[in-house]
């Protein structure tokens, strides 16, 4: 999905609570504390968040934030595997103080992946979490996002790899005004200020 179709589809879930939420973890992860190559996704034992991972580093390049560009870390990388594609939990367990571990899990994240998790946060990695509501995850994670398997009453859910296209664009997003800008907006309203008063 290009970045086109999804802010499109941000477009068709304005109303239902899904773009704020999306912005607001995508602001977040743009704000992690991580450097290049500190920020690890990581799925579940049957689901590689590559596609999640791919478009995070679209993002990354785009908006020329190279903090956003992932390590996909994967469950069992093939041997053959190219050298990005090959990173296996290990990585998990040389995590360093200041790198962010996002989790990625539309299934249940199983038990050895919340202890690898457990020991990154325990060292001072920063944890993310979208997930479909697994309380543990849940509270390893300083930001996170549900998506909740079904809908419930009243509540449209779209499905799992559409928030992670809104999660990643919206992590790619800049929507702070510059510094220098506010600076001279500041400065053009005090001269307007100024020569109402005279």
């Amino acid at each position: 999905m290009d970045k086109s179709r999804a802010l499109a589809l941000r477009d068709l879930l304005a109303g239902t609570g899904w773009v704020e939420r999306t912005r607001s973890l995508g602001r977040a992860l743009r704000r992690a504390p991580h450097e290049v190559g500190g920020l690890l996704v990581v799925g579940t034992p049957t689901e590689d968040p590559w596609h999640f991972a791919a478009h995070l580093d679209d993002e990354a390049r785009w908006s020329q934030l190279p903090n956003l560009m992932p390590t996909l870390v994967r469950w069992s990388p093939p041997a053959n595997a190219p050298a990005h594609l090959a990173i296996g939990l290990e990585r998990l367990e040389q995590v360093r103080r200041n790198e962010t571990v996002f989790v990625v899990a539309p299934e249940d994240p199983s038990a050895p992946l919340l202890e690898r998790v457990a020991d990154a946060r325990k060292i001072g990695a920063t944890v993310f979490a979208m997930d479909v509501g697994d309380t543990e995850l849940q509270s390893l994670a300083h930001e996170s996002l549900v998506v909740p398997a079904s809908a419930t009453e009243g509540l449209i859910v779209p499905e799992f790899h559409v928030v992670t296209h809104l999660v990643s664009t919206a992590a790619g997003e800049n929507d702070e005004i510059p510094k220098s800008l506010l600076g001279a907006m500041r400065s053009r309203l005090s001269r307007l200020l100024d020569s109402v008063g005279d």
